[in-house]
């Protein structure tokens, strides 16, 4: 063909290379391939063309575990989940994430820049949770054989030489449901037709050059290796390549001047170029020409190539036929889209077939190294011999390969694990085009766990890659090819080729994929040569590239090399980072074998003295004496103003890492090894020398960055300050600078404190100054001060940062460094990124953590940036002290926590206390101890002398003093907080200069004329502290001078202060006894009271053992606790809600009269459009007024309790053992999936025997409440009883909040083993419940205590029973049928959650009181009474300061249930009677607010047999509230009594529906529903089912009218009714709705301006959501209103937080469909509009005419 074609390629030559392609590879079954209606392909087209637009393409049958595959072109979107995704390499394409639900996730949009990735969706290896993507469900069989193969692997031994997985060991897909029936004959034709044209492509790729070089001459251009049979023809070709240096204009100039074409000619050929790769630009015989043409091109450095045209040809063959097995991954064989793909993999596989004419005599050689290498092989290695778009095409079939199968995708691994190195050769020396190298396809096999765990072990390719490091690096490269395996004893050096190339940073990121797969970082654990490899490459880093300080002379050539070898060290750390994580898989003696064989290769290399050191970045190791108070320590010796110091110290960052797994290096681990210490760790094999040489590269670092800062190395240039600016850059110190400062930590508790701080004064040359001597050899006078600044600075660090030593927690980490950045002042998301370590910024829980810590401020105009600010609770964290921070970043801050506590406290000059460390266990235990150290004592004496002693012999400060005199006082406050007793006694007792201590010095320091203004009160401070242990000494030695002025009450206020702190002190050691001796009561063992046992109650079978439940064995509900704001108040300020308060039907115990559909389609659609646009916020419910609480919901199914915890056993053994599985349940949010109905739990319930009739009490409510006040008389003081009430006088008990801290699980109280069970139930309730409350409390209004504090979190009662009873009543409005009452329209199932949880009530209780015999059932109900009837106790007016009006009745009727159900008909009159005066004051409240509004009419009075005269009730309520009286009259004159006595009927009535539900659970034969009465309203109903007298009957009631005018008066007089905002909210009384969507969809494009504007933002959206609670319109998916500090996430997820909570209802106007989103999921529901066909519509474009109308279904 290429003669008969002239050498010239042209679309016809392509369309008739790939019609013979076809016809050979179908032969006679086209029909198959093709449409019926097509015999055979049309010229110019693909088969996957003609497939897609006849419609064959359409979607597959779903197939659990298949991933999803897609391959990504070039210009197409693309999605990744930081939140879901396993790493960023993984991502979705549009349709997978649409189709799941990232809400409330770190989401981030991509155009794909070139094709070849694929959608890795299905695929479970990819996600670190489920996405759960409806259209790639994940597979069990896919999960087992995964973790099968991982266990096995991590398991097997490698093999000394490794073996690739060929062909024929590649099984087919299995279970797949399309698969095709294919001839033997067709499947023969097609494998030997792909098989004959892989060939081709590498017989023609023998002779293509690996180098786009021009020759130079003409023998040079024959003697080109040709696979041309006649070789006499003298056709030429010049080929210009694509490069990504070179500009289109640079190209249509070269072209148009070399070639004498036009620009527009050049420009279709610079198109050609740079969307081909390559292109012919010229053809003849002439030699000479063409040599010409390219020297010319050359000249620009552009890749040129001149070739025979023979071979051309050929190559541009082979592009057709490349495009052509593309398009065959495309394809399909009918539904069969696998079986072409298949026998493409099966090829690529095989051996290679030599069938050319003219075999290259080279080629065989090429591979020799590798055995029986496959085609694949071949086109790894001659990757690079091609252009851009075959290369392209290549990677895409590549990757429609992997997505086959697991099977496939590890034989594509280790054929291109076989070829690495040369591919890794190719990549750094030889390709022109590296970012279409197949190198990068190293990116979507090393990211694959299972692979890559293959690979390394089977492979050893992390080996491998240490080895191209270290050859690279030490430039052992030889033509062309990187020498494997490198030579040991080579060197590196900083200025040759390998530190300037750019392109070693993708081997080391494919070095830290590989590592940081979890199973690698399994092998790196367990397996000791991981480490001593990695050891041994970091040491070839080991102080490169060291420094020396220019003393006298400038620097006259600044080199740039610091800035290459700080990429590649920096590469390397991030490297250090992933191998020092794995080391928290390893156990102990893993550890610890690491920690020795790190340390042995940093002592072997620094210390150990041979022909081959290089003395510069290691000398010679010495040491000598140093005096320093009275003692002589032995330091290494080592100048850093003299000496080289380098900033790389790679192995002491991997020592730093390993030291960090404080949780493994704690002493009772160690003990399993026999060791005791950390110490004991390191000294083992090595002695105290060998420790401080270690450490001493770090402190020469540190010692050099403190002189560089002070100006110490001026005259080294610019070049020494761009390294110390990278080093403690806080992008990236974290790799470097903190690694150091950590390791300087460490020898704190590694050696003696004392010695290693005496080195650290050597190195910095202080020893002297902290001597006493106040001039310095080496440092003038602003050099000392600044050293000394600078020294005090790495104390502060190393002693008080405590975030490695107690291995704090990432979102920790993270919190810390917002709260910190933030501290200064408010600054955007992109700042806030800038002074946070890139590691947490692009962590998934950063933008999480930052909505928890900041709040934040949207613009106000297009000029301005959304601020974040930082949350008032949050500048508690704040420590000026703050490693992280500049010397003038913590002045700053330290002003802004002045100026707050100044505001807080009232202090004129208040003091910053510092954090106490609190490392409580591990290594660094006995870090505080450093603060005993008398060295740490002298110097904080000088630190303070000597800048007394140089002002008083200057008269003004010296440089730095107040900087050193805060960081010297900071070290004393902290060893003052840390060491109190024997820092107290140092200070008064250890005597330095001139027989001065430092309690003398800080007494000189508090009064000295220059300081006192500033540091007085810290000094005041830290005196107080050490007089509480040196009273007599401190006495002694502080003094006030003469002539100082006292303010006489300044002493009197002191005086006061002191004598309050001291009776504060003496009533908290009071308090802490009295506790302890409740705590011994409470832990005395009940006795084993056994009752006679009755029938057993069956209850059903249990779901688990199918055994029978009664009382034999302990059982339970299943249940789910889950926060929720469904609940809505009444919105006091907005009018138009009370016109539906006053049209509400009078039962809402049966269905709203229905509304008739309107006329289909609607006749006057155009009017109701013009009305219903009109509407604000399509009338939904504002979100400023729905209430917090806990909901509690139950599946209706139960187990044993012991089958509940075998059955909670198992799913975390199942999540251990499928750790990549799609687990529907949430272990740390304690779910588990119910195993009948799969429904989401949490909790198990207790199953309570309703309670019995004739245990109600049946007294006389006058008679009961006369008894009740006498018993209450007659009782005793119970202080037990006291203790466990709020002391805010509200009545509750603290024992039933969630986060109270004297609650003490099952494991931890002994109990009645038939009480234990309940108290293992009531445990899960308080986990979950705990839980949920530390997370809420922004959420919640009341007043709490503080966390830690007994009383403190949720309020049980209230906020879980009372609120689900709640949403349980809502839920039931407008519902029932005649003759039934809401009581009845509960479940069996909802009534036993409600006994459930009253149950778990009445148990916490007993926890609180035991060994009496009632288990406190008495006391608690004396104190509800007491609460209830406070003119019956004696101390009820003072103990019950919070008034009665003031807390929602019902709860109290909740805890009556829970402790004395006997006495709840009694109670549940009183409640009722208070909700009734509560509901006037809040009544009163709402009327004030709404007096102008003109409601609708109302007729005559309807309920006067239930209310009577509600005026005059009004005013008997209102009577003790003066405030309210003239608000009254307002009210009454603007409504009038029908009105008020419709509003108190409707907001009064969901208490008795509540009430009904309560009683009928806890006393379902009490309460039995009357006989059929629909001619009375629900109103009466209730009241006659419940035994409640009405109000109308008051008169005749004088134990309420008692009660009463007690409650109101105790109202009256508190602070809440001093002015009109009452403190009563009252509940929305009616039936809730959604948002009103208007009635024909195209209404919402009718005047967007006014219907669909984002509030947010004040625009239209382009894709507008409707919130169905409130009826806002939201951005959905827009960039505009996405919240930057909250994992990016969309304006619905926001909306829904402020809004309803957790979930959240939207409808997507373009898209005509809702979303449903809840807890960080969501799912897409149907749209509520019908079309013309009354079918579901789906279409955005929604036509005026009529011809399409849709309406609300």
């Amino acid at each position: 063909m290429p003669g008969s074609r002239k050498y010239v390629f042209t679309p016809a030559t392509r369309a008739e290379i790939l019609s013979e392609l076809y016809d050979a590879f179908w032969g006679s079954y086209a029909h198959l391939f093709l449409p019926n209606s097509n015999s055979s392909l049309p010229l110019h087209v693909t088969l996957s063309e003609v497939q897609m637009k006849a419609g064959m393409n359409k979607e597959q049958v779903l197939t659990p575990g298949r991933p999803c595959g897609h391959i990504f072109k070039k210009g197409e979107s693309c999605f990744r989940c930081k939140d879901c995704a396993l790493d960023d390499s993984c991502v979705l394409c549009s349709k997978c994430f649409e189709a799941t639900d990232h809400s409330d996730h770190n989401v981030s949009f991509f155009v794909a820049q070139q094709s070849g990735g694929c959608c890795d969706c299905g695929d479970i290896e990819s996600w670190r949770t489920p996405i759960d993507c409806p259209y790639h469900p994940a597979s069990q069989e896919v999960t087992e054989y995964l973790a099968e193969f991982t266990a096995k692997t991590i398991q097997a031994t490698p093999k000394i030489s490794p073996r690739v997985i060929a062909g024929q060991e590649v099984p087919p897909v299995k279970n797949y449901p399309n698969r095709a029936s294919i001839p033997p004959e067709l499947h023969e034709s097609m494998s030997r037709t792909v098989a004959y044209a892989l060939d081709y492509v590498l017989d023609t790729l023998d002779y293509s050059p690996d180098e786009t070089n021009a020759p130079n001459n003409e023998a040079d251009l024959r003697a080109q290796p040709t696979g041309d049979p006649m070789v006499m023809k003298d056709q030429f070709c010049v080929i210009i390549w694509n490069d990504d240096k070179h500009s289109f204009d640079e190209v249509i100039h070269l072209l148009c001047d070399s070639t004498a074409r036009t620009r527009e000619e050049a420009s279709d050929i610079a198109d050609k170029i740079d969307e081909q790769g390559r292109e012919v630009v010229d053809m003849n015989a002439n030699v000479a020409r063409l040599l010409d043409l390219g020297l010319n091109i050359t000249q620009i450095d552009l890749g040129v190539t001149i070739r025979r045209a023979y071979d051309t040809f050929r190559e541009q063959v082979s592009a057709v036929i490349i495009e052509w097995l593309l398009d065959l991954t495309r394809s399909r064989v009918g539904a069969d889209t696998l079986t072409l793909r298949e026998i493409i993999a099966t090829e690529l596989l095989a051996p290679r077939k030599f069938t050319a004419p003219h075999i290259h005599p080279d080629a065989a050689k090429l591979l020799s190294d590798i055995q029986d290498p496959s085609r694949l092989d071949w086109m790894f290695i001659y990757h690079t011999k091609l252009w851009k778009k075959p290369r392209l095409n290549l990677k895409e079939i590549y990757a429609s390969i992997l997505t086959l199968s697991h099977e496939h995708k590890l034989a594509v691994a280790s054929h291109f694990a076989n070829v690495y190195n040369r591919v890794i050769d190719a990549y750094l020396l030889v390709d022109r085009e590296a970012e279409t190298s197949i190198k990068y396809f190293a990116l979507q096999l090393f990211t694959v766990p299972s692979v890559a765990l293959y690979i390394v072990r089977q492979h050893m390719m992390v080996s491998r890659l240490l080895a191209v490091i270290t050859s690279f690096f030490t430039n052992q490269i030889q033509d062309k090819r990187i020498i494997f395996p490198p030579h040991p004893q080579a060197d590196i050096d900083v200025d040759a080729f390998p530190f300037k190339s750019k392109r070693f940073m993708p081997v080391f990121s494919d070095l830290r994929y590989l590592c940081h797969n979890e199973p690698v970082q399994q092998l790196i654990a367990h397996n000791r040569e991981f480490v001593t490899q990695f050891s041994k490459t970091c040491q070839l880093f080991m102080c490169v590239n060291p420094n020396k300080r220019a003393a006298s002379n400038h620097v006259e050539y600044e080199t740039d090399a610091w800035i290459s070898v700080f990429n590649v060290t920096l590469s390397l750390s991030r490297v250090i980072k992933v191998y020092g994580s794995a080391f928290a898989n390893a156990n102990v003696a893993e550890l610890v074998s690491a920690i020795t064989t790190v340390m042995h290769h940093i002592l072997m290399v620094s210390a150990v003295d041979d022909e081959q050191r290089d003395v510069t970045r290691f000398p010679p190791v010495a040491f000598h004496d140093v005096l320093f108070g009275e003692v002589t320590y032995e330091i290494v010796d080592f100048d850093v103003l003299e000496g080289w110091v380098s900033f790389h110290h790679s192995l002491q960052w991997l020592l730093a890492e390993l030291f960090k797994h404080v949780d493994i290096l704690s002493e009772e681990s160690l003990q399993e090894v026999g060791l005791s210490s950390i110490r004991e760790v390191c000294l083992r094999n090595a002695s105290v020398q060998a420790i401080q040489t270690i450490i001493d590269y770090p402190l020469r670092v540190l010692a050099m960055v403190a002189q560089i800062r002070t100006g110490l190395w001026v005259r080294n240039g610019f070049a020494i300050r761009g390294q110390l600016i990278h080093y403690r850059d806080f992008m990236l110190r974290e790799l470097c600078y903190d690694q150091d400062l950590f390791i300087l930590q460490a020898a704190l508790v590694i050696l003696d404190p004392n010695t290693v701080i005496v080195s650290m004064l050597d190195r910095f040359q202080l020893v002297s100054y902290f001597s006493g001597q106040l001039v310095h050899s080496n440092y003038d006078t602003t050099h000392l001060a600044g050293m000394v600044e600078e020294l005090l600075y790495v104390l502060i660090s190393v002693l008080t940062e405590t975030a490695n030593a107690t291995k704090m927690p990432l979102p920790q980490v993270i919190r810390r460094e917002i709260v910190h950045a933030l501290a200064v002042g408010p600054c955007t998301f992109t700042d806030l990124t800038k002074r946070v370590a890139e590691r947490l910024t692009d962590d998934v829980h950063f933008e999480r953590v930052l909505k928890e810590v900041a709040n934040f401020k949207a613009p106000e105009s297009v000029s301005e940036s959304g601020m974040y600010e930082l949350k008032d609770e949050a500048y508690e964290e704040i420590n000026p002290f703050f490693y992280h921070y500049t010397r003038n970043k913590r002045e700053e801050v330290e002003v802004v926590l002045r100026s707050r506590l100044q505001k807080r406290t009232g202090v004129e000059d208040p003091v910053i206390v510092p954090p106490p460390l609190n490392i409580t266990s591990g290594p660094f235990f006995t870090l505080p101890s450093v603060f005993e150290s008398e060295v740490l004592l002298q110097i904080m004496f000088f630190g303070i002398s000597n800048i007394l002693s140089i002002t008083d012999a200057i008269g003004s400060a010296p440089p730095s003093a107040e900087a050193i005199l805060d960081q010297t006082l900071y070290l004393i406050m902290q060893a003052v907080l840390e060491r109190p007793l024997l820092f107290s006694s140092l200070a008064v007792v250890k005597v330095f200069e001139a027989d001065r201590t430092l309690m003398t010095i800080l007494c000189t320091l508090e009064h000295h004329a220059k300081y006192r203004k500033t540091y007085k009160a810290r000094v005041g401070w830290i005196l107080d502290h050490i007089s509480e242990h040196q009273s007599a000494a401190v006495a002694a030695l502080r003094y006030i001078p003469e002539g100082m002025d006292i303010d006489p009450e300044e002493a009197k206020k002191r005086n006061a202060k002191a004598r309050q702190a001291a009776i504060m002190q003496q009533m908290k050691t009071q308090q802490a006894s009295a506790a302890l001796n409740f705590e011994d009561f409470e832990d005395e063992d009940d006795d084993d009271d056994t009752e006679s046992p009755e029938a057993p109650v069956s209850y059903g079978t249990c779901i688990v053992c199918q055994e029978e439940l009664n009382s034999s064995k302990p059982f339970g509900s299943l249940g789910f606790l889950q926060p929720s704001r469904l609940l809505r108040r009444y919105p006091d300020a907005q009018h138009t809600y009370m016109n539906d308060i006053l049209l509400a039907p009078d039962s809402l115990d049966r269905p709203m009269d229905a509304i008739p559909p309107p006329p289909f389609p609607p006749i006057q659609a155009a009017k109701e459009k013009e009305k219903e646009v009109k509407l604000p916020h399509f009338e939904g419910f504002s979100p400023l007024y729905t209430r917090f609480g806990l909901h509690s919901s139950i599946c209706s199914h139960m187990m044993h309790l012991e089958c509940f915890t075998v059955y909670s056993g198992s799913i975390r053994q199942r999540h251990r053992t499928q750790a990549t599985r799609n687990h529907p349940e949430s272990i740390p949010r304690k779910e588990y999936i119910c195993p009948l109905c799969k429904s989401l739990g949490n909790v198990i319930l207790p199953v309570a025997h309703p309670i019995k009739q004739a245990e109600v009490n049946t007294v006389p409510f006058p008679d009961w409440i006369r008894a009740a006040g006498i018993n209450i008389l007659k009782s005793k003081p119970d202080p037990l009883l006291d203790s466990l009430q709020f002391r805010n006088g509200t009545g509750e008990f603290v024992f039933w909040a969630a986060q109270d801290q004297g609650y003490q699980s099952f494991t931890r109280t002994p109990d009645k083993d038939d009480n234990m069970e309940v108290h293992k139930m009531v445990d899960t309730v308080m986990v979950v419940a705990k839980t949920i409350s530390q997370q809420t409390r922004s959420l919640r209004d009341r007043a709490e205590p503080e966390p830690g504090e007994r009383g403190a979190g949720l309020y049980l009662p209230d906020e879980l029973v009372t609120y689900t009873i709640a949403c349980l009543e809502v839920a039931q409005r407008a519902t029932g049928q005649p003759g039934t009452s809401i009581a009845d329209t509960l479940t069996d199932s909802q009534t036993r959650m409600i006994r459930g949880l009253v149950t778990c009530l009445t148990k916490l209780v007993a926890l609180n009181f035991k060994g009496r015999p009632d288990e406190g059932r008495d006391a608690v109900r004396q104190a509800i009474i007491k609460r209830l009837l406070p003119e019956w106790s004696r101390t009820s007016f003072t103990s019950f300061a919070y008034p009665l009006l003031l807390r929602d009745p019902f709860t109290i009727l909740v805890e009556t249930a829970a402790v004395a159900p006997d006495m709840l008909r009694h109670v549940l009159i009183l409640t009722y009677y208070a909700c009734l005066a509560r509901t006037v004051i809040g009544l009163l409240y709402v009327l004030n607010k709404t007096r102008n509004f003109q409601s609708g009419p109302v007729g005559e009075r309807l309920y006067e047999d239930i209310f009577g005269d509600v005026r005059m009730f009004f005013m008997s309520v209102i009577r003790p509230s003066p405030v309210f009286e003239h608000a009254a009259e307002v009210a009454f004159q603007a409504y009038g009594d029908a009105k008020i006595e419709k509003l108190l009927y409707t907001f009064t009535l969901p208490f008795l529906r509540r009430a009904a539900i309560l009683c009928r659970a806890v006393l379902p034969l009490a309460f039995p529903t009357l006989p059929a009465s629909d001619d009375l309203c629900e109103y009466r109903r209730l009241l006659k089912m419940l035994d409640i007298p009405p109000l109308s009957d008051l008169p005749n009631q004088d134990t309420l009218q008692n009660a009463l005018s007690g409650w109101c008066a105790h109202y009256g007089h508190s602070p809440a009714a001093s002015q009109l905002n009452c403190g009563v909210t009252l509940d929305y009384p009616i039936t809730y709705h959604i948002a009103k969507l208007p009635l024909v969809l195209d209404s919402l494009f009718i005047d967007q301006e006014k219907t669909l504007t984002c509030p947010r933002c004040k625009t239209i959206p382009q894709d507008a959501a409707i919130c169905l609670v409130c009826g806002v319109t939201c951005c959905m998916q827009s960039h505009c209103c996405a919240d930057i500090g909250n994992q990016v996430r969309g304006e619905c997820n926001m909306h829904t937080r402020e809004c309803s909570g957790p979930v959240g209802m939207y409808f997507l106007v373009k898209r005509c469909t809702l979303l449903y989103l809840y807890a960080n999921n969501g799912t897409f529901a149907q749209s509520p509009y019908l079309d013309v066909h009354d079918g579901v519509a789906g279409s955005i474009f929604i036509r005026r005419d009529g011809k399409k109308c849709v309406v609300i279904g």
